[in-house]
């Protein structure tokens, strides 16, 4: 069986803002984010798009790369969006 996988994505909503989240189901996390079950954030915020996304093996450094991202400043996560920031 192989190991699960997990994604440490961004939302931009439609107000521009972004939601950083993690799942190992990419596809049925974004439709929970677009019927408003997603999180309370994405539910007020209305989700517009995937923006960025990253895979991990372990759960843990998923976590913590989740963790991390939801630290940074506006500009550094659109920093990290077009690829002028790198993930290590």
């Amino acid at each position: 069986m192989e190991p699960w996988k997990w994604y440490v994505y961004i939302i931009r909503c439609k107000d521009r803002s972004y939601y950083t989240g993690m799942t190992w189901q990419p596809n049925n996390r974004w439709t929970q984010h677009l019927s408003g079950l997603g999180s309370k954030y994405t539910a007020k915020h209305k989700p517009e798009s995937v923006v960025y996304m990253e895979e991990y093996e372990d759960l843990y450094e998923a976590r913590l790369r989740e963790k991390q991202l939801k630290g940074w400043t506006r500009i550094k996560k659109e920093k990290l969006i077009i690829g002028e920031w790198s993930k290590w």
